[in-house]
């Protein structure tokens, strides 16, 4: 057999062992992630719900999802354990991080356009004015009426010698 035969099969066989070996570091390191689990840490579960870990025990996991309600849930669906300070920012809206700075980011990008004079942009009107629409509505009638009165030459032009009008 010729080597660039076997190629194909041995360049499977390495693509499949590399699959595997990072599937099964994934899985080990979120069995450790659950093992490392201590009282009074927060929890992300798979389904989104984030909690803080009451009891830990071999398969199951007490969780306080709000203050008094204990929950008791799989240690596999715990998705992350999260570190102090993402769950206070998750869960009470706590941003250390931005006291810490005293940066504030602007909702809008008008601060990084480098222009600070509001009296340069100019002002539009949205009100409604009652004389431009009287007008158009006018302009629209007449231009009906021409619309209607071409339909019926379309008509008639479209007809024939001995044509009835019936249905």
């Amino acid at each position: 057999m010729d080597i660039l035969t076997l190629l194909p099969f041995i360049v499977l066989i390495g693509a499949m062992f590399l699959m595997t070996r990072s599937a099964k570091k994934k899985q080990a390191a979120a069995a450790q992630m659950r093992n490392d689990m201590q009282p009074g840490t927060g929890v992300r579960t798979i389904g989104g719900m984030y909690a803080t870990v009451k009891e830990v025990h071999d398969d199951t996991v007490l969780l306080e999802v709000a203050p008094g309600v204990h929950v008791i849930y799989a240690k596999n669906s715990i998705g992350a354990v999260l570190d102090d300070a993402e769950y206070n920012r998750i869960v009470h809206g706590d941003d250390q991080e931005l006291d810490a700075d005293g940066t504030v980011v602007p909702d809008d990008a008008s601060s990084l356009t480098g222009e600070s004079d509001s009296a340069e942009v100019a002002k539009i009107d949205l009100a409604k004015d009652d004389t431009a629409d009287d007008a158009d509505s006018e302009d629209a009638e007449v231009k009906d009426a021409k619309g209607v009165k071409d339909v019926k030459d379309a008509k008639d032009e479209s007809k024939t010698d001995g044509d009835a009008d019936s249905k």
